[in-house]
């Protein structure tokens, strides 16, 4: 197993002699999700080989972000670097130190696209931000920007509603009473995407699809291309939004912790199971069960959550992702 003190952290930038804006492009966040690497050493070969060319603004790729779990082909290192990403003055793990060298280089960046994958098979999707507010939790300007980008990744699945949705099960969880400490348990919820925004870029997560699936890297790679000719990085024909009626459209609703280690799933949900309001999902420790409040979707269904993680997320159908039809 490698050592953390012999990894190194890379990126590779290309600029153009045009004005344009810059764009980060992320793999491997987790290391056991490589699709986006494949996708990203894919478009590299393609620029140095001059199939591609970077003619306005600037491009910069970072095939591995966390070199220990990637080395390792697990999901974390030492801990979830998508969680909790901000500088440290006094790292504590490896991944303290992965966020002292990104959050800066995100920050020198206007739009963040972050390839991810998943466990359970599943068509691809792409999870974007908030609306425009000013709201305390993350305020955002760019959700125009953002959801016209989302709709040019080749994807027809759309989630929003991540960081809320968190907050809202980390209040119930510890109240409103301790101030600081409700601060900082929220701010574990905070990861590239939500980092970028708070910078005062945009940012979003593909979910490419199943980490085996073979048409994964493709998924990645099609995106990165979108965007490129999207933002006019390149010379190409802007790609075409995926029609409204095609799009399927949800907003993460509420999160449910796992309270105690024997919590347990009533079956195998995979994300996107439908659920009906009253089915049982599960069953408490002490036999309590667990039902959907309302129709809907699971999203996140993790059966290795720990006591006071999460567990599970619901989604529904979200019918104004559209008033940004751009």
């Amino acid at each position: 197993m490698t050592p953390a003190r012999e990894l190194q952290l890379k990126s590779i930038n290309y600029t153009g002699l045009a004005t344009g804006p810059r764009l980060i492009v992320t793999g491997a966040v987790h290391g056991n999700e490589t699709c986006g690497t494949k996708a990203i050493v894919r478009v590299m070969e393609e620029i140095e080989s001059g199939k591609l060319h970077v003619a306005a603004g600037s491009v910069t790729f970072v095939p591995v972000t966390n070199p220990l779990a990637y080395a390792r082909g697990e999901r974390a290192g030492e801990r979830n670097l998508n969680r909790n990403l901000f500088p440290n003055d006094s790292p504590h793990d490896f991944e303290d130190q992965v966020a002292n060298w990104l959050c800066p280089l995100l920050a020198q960046h206007d739009v963040l696209l972050d390839l991810h994958s998943f466990n359970a098979q599943s068509q691809p999707f792409v999870m974007v931000g908030p609306r425009n507010n000013d709201g305390p939790l993350e305020p955002f300007r760019h959700a125009e920007q953002e959801r016209a980008l989302a709709r040019r990744l080749g994807v027809r699945r759309f989630v929003d509603g991540w960081l809320a949705t968190y907050g809202q099960g980390v209040r119930r969880r510890i109240g409103t009473g301790d101030a600081a400490r409700l601060e900082t348990v929220i701010r574990y919820g905070m990861g590239t995407t939500e980092y970028m925004r708070s910078t005062g870029g945009y940012a979003l997560t593909l979910e490419c699809g199943q980490h085996a699936d073979p048409a994964a890297p493709e998924v990645a790679y099609r995106a990165i291309v979108n965007t490129l000719a999207f933002l006019k990085l390149i010379d190409a024909p802007a790609p075409e939004p995926v029609a409204l009626e095609q799009m399927e459209a949800l907003s993460m609703v509420v999160v449910h912790d796992k309270a105690d280690a024997g919590d347990s799933f009533s079956r195998a949900w995979a994300s996107f199971d439908p659920v009906a309001k009253g089915e049982q999902i599960g069953t408490r420790a002490d036999g309590t069960p667990v039902s959907a409040e309302f129709d809907g979707l699971i999203l996140f269904p993790d059966t290795n959550a720990l006591a006071n993680q999460e567990w599970y997320y619901l989604t529904r159908v979200n019918t104004q992702f559209d008033r940004y039809n751009a």
